[in-house]
């Protein structure tokens, strides 16, 4: 699962969240209680390459792409940028390192400032990191403008978030994302937010990006069915574990954890038959401060034996560049 050779590598990954307690809960427990979001996660991207990060909503999905990015700060583990360690550094060094990742958030009204105009927002980060002079910057992000479909440049420059569509608005977060030209970019959910017709434009507009910035993502998503439309591996995360990963084409057809096998099921299809085997979960995801025993699905898991309610299953391979953390894979 991971590679020496990498653009992005992370080793033994944490994040623990602790939780508030009141006074009373503070007197009679001992030592702390945490959210275990991200809990030893390993993986590599290769250069030009698209990482699926998938899951359901609490899996840890959202925790590994700000980690990454170093918005948060991990509990324990390494990330590994262009083969430098980026864990530990902070002030002018990160910053500077910044420039190389960025990120695409979900809700872009959330993450755009209501007050500041869009060329303003886009021309940002040029500003924090002095790069040209303003005309040069205002020029910058004209092309930039232009180049997500928003057309002509000039008549969104000065216009704010609210004026805009959905659509228009996530293509102003990618622009903010690529004007300083990073290598890498996490996209955490970048299409959930939008209508089934613009998921597919954006979809199409990121791939060619892709292409024409020799860019690598990690896409994060809850949605398979878009995910095998931009992705070249898939890690499957369930409650801040990665518990299946491999290349697109053998966890689509040859899904070897059950739950990855549940999570391509819900996938619609015009053809009852295909649905043959399919897999549906019961319930929902677990608390993540009360952790299930052994296995971390057990409780969900159709198929879950003896073994699995007491012992933690470790990633092995079951193929060739094809992981799995189960006892009982169904490859």
């Amino acid at each position: 699962m991971v590679s020496m050779d990498s653009l992005v590598r992370v080793e033994g990954l944490k994040k623990y969240f602790p939780v508030r307690r009141g006074l009373i809960g503070s007197l009679f427990s001992r030592g702390g209680i945490f959210i275990r979001a991200v809990d030893d996660v390993s993986f590599d991207i290769a250069s030009g390459e698209t990482l699926g990060l998938i899951g359901e909503s609490g899996s840890g999905k959202t925790t590994v792409g700000r980690l990454l990015v170093r918005l948060l700060e991990p509990t324990e583990g390494r990330i590994f940028f262009d083969g430098e360690d980026i864990t530990l550094l902070s002030g002018k060094e990160l910053r500077e390192r910044r420039r190389k990742f960025q990120i695409i958030f979900q809700d872009p009204m959330a993450s755009l400032c209501p007050h500041m105009k869009i060329g303003e927002a886009v021309r940002h980060p040029l500003v924090i990191h002095g790069i040209g002079t303003e005309r040069e910057q205002k020029n910058k992000v004209l092309k930039m403008l232009e180049r997500m479909g928003l057309s002509p440049p000039d008549a969104f420059y000065d216009k704010y978030p609210h004026e805009l569509s959905g659509g228009q608005r996530q293509r102003v977060v990618i622009a903010r994302a690529l004007i300083l030209r990073p290598k890498f970019v996490v996209a955490d959910e970048p299409l959930s937010m939008l209508d089934v017709s613009v998921r597919a434009k954006l979809l199409e507009l990121m791939i060619e990006l892709k292409r024409e910035l020799n860019l690598t993502y990690l896409f994060i998503t809850h949605d398979l069915s878009t995910a095998k439309y931009i992705c070249d591996k898939i890690a499957v995360m369930y409650l801040g574990k990665i518990v299946e990963f491999g290349r697109l084409r053998d966890l689509y057809l040859y899904p070897a954890h059950p739950y990855t096998k549940a999570l391509l099921s819900a996938i619609p299809v015009p053809d009852v038959k295909a649905k043959r085997g399919e897999i549906l979960l019961s319930g929902e995801i677990p608390n993540p401060i009360d952790l299930p025993s052994g296995c971390r699905f057990h409780p969900r898991c159709p198929s879950a034996k003896e073994e699995c309610l007491v012992k933690e299953p470790e990633m092995r391979e079951v193929s060739s560049e094809h992981w799995v953390a189960c006892h009982f894979p169904l490859v």
